[in-house]
């Protein structure tokens, strides 16, 4: 009797698991099939798709609890998961590194045989791999980062006094692991950037006694807080270490709670929604606004615009339009993302900072540059534009966004040596005459602002929330 009853138990099982799992295959990552993903397609997709990194130290896979068993609760929510087998580093932290951002490359490759939205794409990583997720989340090419990150019990510093020592010596090799500068470029805290590392999810358990939640999960997640990202922390009172998704784990159906009510909280862009990149300075990163993800300018346009629009915000505090300033923004990775990104609009807002004396010594370069900036995102305008057209030729289509080139707000107060003067007599009169020769949009936000004085921090330079919602109802007008 009981043999029938277990019997009809597995079929049971198999039958709801065939019911949530509609397909499950195994692709080779490497030619020599020793790193695999193993993929797990939902019958009822809804879009979204989480790439699984399993833990073990970066000595083994721990791919049971921290791998497959989440298939089963992840395709009941219409969500794709594929588990990334990796081969071990060895020392050589580039081979598990390149063998998630392949498996994210395959993924995102096949979105639509797989019915993925390719803009909808997470990672879930467990303590070693919750280590290799914070990599791949903070420090992977924009075409292999995740969307968000789910990070359980994850080995996050690198230095083996405050984190999982073997964790530290595998990834970073034997004599890595004692370099100071390989110890603070992979402890993930640090690499942590403002609107480019996506939202994150970390679970723990207070007992955690193998990597210690306050010097690991904890310090990713002030990083986060800090940067004004998006991130949540859910810290269980017991659990020791390595729970997963197994049954065994007294908060097992809380966490599935907590994890499903955080995913939906994780809003996925429209596929054919109107990219727009803002680009700028601390004015566009949100300086000042506390949570400037929700704060900033760049997200208040987003609720302007809606959902047929998909706003990304690329500020990076104290930059300049200017190559042979202190910090130029061509430089940084913000740049290269918003590149990736393929917006087909883009808001630039630079010029405050290269009106500090430092900068603008290198003014009579201040046109060069934007040229530079303008003719990258738009190959098309290598020559400038020409009013009227020859009769009986056709008009060429653009190659590339549309381009709103911003001025800067006015500077009410002199902070940190930024000049008025200087933004209205030089820099305003190059991005005029830029625009005019480029055929590109100007939005005056000095003239429109110059009566705000109250929309700005104490500094006079920054918008506060208020400040930042008539730049963004300015900007959302001209968009649309």
């Amino acid at each position: 009797m009981n043999r029938k009853l277990f019997m009809t138990g597995l079929l049971m099982l198999a039958m709801t698991m065939q019911a949530q799992t509609a397909k499950k295959f195994t692709l080779n990552l490497t030619d020599d099939g020793k790193a695999q993903m193993v993929c797990f397609l939902p019958e009822n997709p809804s879009g979204r798709a989480i790439v699984g990194v399993p833990g073990g130290g970066y000595s083994m896979l721990s791919n049971t609890h921290e791998g497959y068993q989440a298939s089963d609760w992840l395709n009941k929510q219409g969500i794709a998961y594929f588990v990334v087998n990796y081969r071990l580093p060895h020392g050589d932290r580039t081979i598990p590194v390149g063998d998630v951002e392949q498996g994210f490359r395959i993924v995102r490759d096949s979105a639509k045989v797989w019915n993925i939205n390719p803009n909808d794409v997470g990672i879930m990583g467990f303590s070693a791999g919750g280590h290799l997720s914070s990599v791949i989340s903070t420090m992977s090419p924009y075409e292999v980062r995740p969307n968000f990150s789910i990070l359980f019990y994850p080995v996050i510093s690198m230095d083996e006094r405050v984190s999982h020592k073997w964790s530290c010596i595998n990834f970073l090799g034997k004599e890595g692991y004692k370099d100071p500068k390989l110890i603070g470029q992979y402890s993930t805290q640090n690499a942590v950037r403002s609107h480019l590392t996506p939202p994150a999810c970390i679970i723990s358990a207070n007992d955690d006694r193998l990597v210690p939640v306050v010097t690991n999960g904890i310090q990713y997640y002030s990083a986060m807080r800090n940067a004004g990202n998006e991130c949540s922390l859910f810290i269980y009172p017991s659990g020791d270490h390595g729970f997963g998704f197994g049954t065994w784990f007294k908060y097992h159906d809380q966490l599935l709670q907590d994890l499903g009510n955080w995913l939906k909280s994780i809003p996925a862009p429209k596929e054919d929604a109107i990219r727009v990149a803002c680009i700028g300075n601390s004015i566009t990163d949100g300086f000042g606004i506390d949570m400037r993800a929700k704060y900033g300018y760049p997200a208040q346009l987003q609720g302007i615009l809606g959902d047929g629009y998909w706003v990304k915000n690329f500020g990076v505090s104290a930059r300049t339009m200017l190559n042979k300033g202190d910090f130029p923004y061509m430089n940084e990775m913000a740049w290269r993302d918003a590149l990736a990104f393929k917006p087909d609009v883009v808001v630039i807002k630079l010029g405050t900072n290269d009106s500090k004396p430092e900068n603008w010594q290198y003014g009579a370069e201040f046109k060069q540059d934007l040229e530079q900036m303008i003719k990258t995102l738009r190959p098309d305008l290598v020559q400038p534009a020409k009013k009227g057209k020859k009769k009986g030729k056709a008009v060429a289509q653009p190659v590339g966004p549309k381009i709103l080139l911003c001025t800067p707000i006015p500077a009410f107060k002199p902070s940190w040596k930024i000049n008025d003067k200087v933004i209205t007599d030089e820099i305003i009169p190059i991005q005029q005459e830029v625009a005019k020769q480029y055929g590109l949009q100007v939005i005056d936000l000095h003239t429109l602002m110059l009566n705000d004085g109250d929309k700005v921090v104490d500094d006079g330079i920054h918008p506060n929330e208020k400040g930042a919602k008539k730049m963004a109802e300015i900007i959302a007008a001209a968009i649309k």
